[in-house]
């Protein structure tokens, strides 16, 4: 995975936030995260939906039974860098409660059917998580 994520990383970066193949047309930004355990930078590039002057990530890892490990990383480090196109942002991170996540997840589903698709092959709750402004 992470040979997989340094080249759609480093096309990002190559082409002001513009990328190909399974992200072509997708809102992508690059979330910037401390290890939880270990403390060390992290870099995963993700699909993203604007929520008002927020920003919506879903931690679906495709379906998997278990959270992605930048999930952890934004519960014990919630203050995060992200970058959308060539702009950089710190923000902070927080997961959606019930009440605000029903409504941004059932857009993303509509907006991009294959995370229905990761939905129905998990028995989890998909986060959906919040990145604001400090």
């Amino acid at each position: 995975m992470s040979d997989w994520n340094a080249g759609i990383i480093e096309e990002f970066r190559g082409n002001d936030g513009i990328v190909g193949g399974v992200f072509e047309g997708k809102p992508l930004l690059l979330l910037h995260t401390r290890g939880a355990k270990t403390g060390k930078a992290r870099v995963n590039p993700l699909v993203y939906q604007q929520v008002d002057d927020r920003i919506a990530v879903f931690a679906s890892k495709a379906g998997a039974p278990d959270n992605p490990d930048w999930y952890y990383n934004l519960i014990a480090h919630p203050e995060i860098e992200i970058e959308i196109g060539t702009e950089t942002r710190s923000l902070i991170a927080r997961v959606a409660g019930d009440k605000e996540r029903v409504p941004i997840w059932s857009r993303q589903k509509q907006d991009f059917p294959q995370f229905a698709e990761y939905e129905a092959g998990t028995d989890r709750t998909i986060p959906v998580i919040i990145l604001e402004p400090q």
